[in-house]
């Protein structure tokens, strides 16, 4: 599934590319992709029809377009009531098409959304396609809300509101808003794994399976450590490997396996060459060159060191 440098490697990318256009047609051709939205695939349409896209924000793994309605041009400095959000799910993707692009229909198409430029947007007619081959990502228009801390809400926006359906997902380690302070007593407040807790959406966002075990092992602490055993500064040491390989991850366009996961010019990352232990079962620990172990974990798998994170005897969950 995409984590964060995935997901903010889309975001910059509709930020540079989609920005100040204006809805004027969107095909569902699968309503299963709009499954969210309460009013269906026709009452998807309607509320984006005449819509500008007025910014491209995301929390965790998160993204979402503030919409400013037509009607607003009698009132500019009105903030959006609502946003197209999306979820890209195991294998979503949101390409821009423009020029002959126009003409390219993935297989795989569920959504495209046509757009026009609106005074400040590119030149010429662009297409924004929902592709998604697994079918676990969607779309959908959401009111947004008041952040409780009144901060703004998500990465590349200045509007202390998110999404109804995002107010309960926790900052991300990039967010300037984000109070380490805070994640690490939550941390420390739980009782189960470490790993566990990174991967709780609601607690810090935007960490999956890969930099979770990329993170544990540059923090040299192994997955099973319980929670309410970390000191202050070992979990803020694994927040900052966290960080740290997120953005390092960003920096290369994220991580790609696969054709799944491009940016919106259908680009992979390439941070996967760089990866420490995750996916690198047998090979030599690059730190200290004992074999990668892997070990099933809540239905998918934890790669580690077993010399630089050696298990816990009495680790719990």
């Amino acid at each position: 599934m995409p984590e964060l440098p995935e997901v903010e490697t889309v975001r910059d990318g509709l930020a540079r590319h989609v920005l100040g256009t204006r809805v004027v047609d969107v095909e569902v051709l699968r309503d299963y992709s709009v499954r969210r939205h309460e009013s269906g695939p026709a009452g998807f349409r309607d509320q984006l029809l005449g819509q500008r896209l007025d910014a491209a924000v995301r929390r965790g793994k998160f993204l979402w377009l503030p919409l400013v309605p037509a009607t607003a041009d009698d009132a500019p400095d009105a903030d959006p009531a609502a946003a197209l959000l999306a979820h890209l799910g195991m294998s979503g993707q949101l390409l821009v098409r423009s020029g002959p692009g126009l003409a390219e229909r993935s297989p795989h198409l569920r959504v495209r959304i046509l757009l026009e430029p609106d005074g400040v947007g590119p030149a010429g007619a662009l297409a924004l396609d929902f592709v998604d081959q697994r079918t676990f990502g969607h779309l959908s228009v959401q009111d947004l809300v008041p952040t409780p801390d009144g901060a703004p809400g998500g990465l590349g926006s200045d509007l202390p509101a998110v999404p109804a359906p995002v107010a309960h997902i926790g900052r991300d380690l990039l967010d300037p808003a984000l109070r380490r302070d805070d994640v690490v007593a939550a941390i420390r407040r739980r009782r189960t794994g470490v790993k566990r807790a990174l991967l709780d959406q609601t607690v810090v966002s935007g960490v999956g399976n890969i930099y979770a075990d990329e993170a544990l092992w540059r923090a040299r602490l192994h997955y099973a450590r319980a929670t309410d055993t970390l000191r202050r500064p070992e979990a803020h040491r694994l927040l900052d490997a966290a960080a740290d390989v997120m953005s390092e991850a960003l920096a290369q366009g994220g991580t790609s396996f696969d054709a799944l996961y491009v940016n919106v010019n259908g680009q992979s990352g390439y941070f996967s060459r760089s990866l420490a232990v995750y996916g690198q079962e047998g090979e030599p620990c690059p730190r200290c060159g004992t074999p990668v172990r892997r070990d099933e974990f809540m239905n998918r798998s934890s790669y580690t060191c077993p010399h630089c994170q050696p298990r816990p005897r009495n680790g719990r969950w």
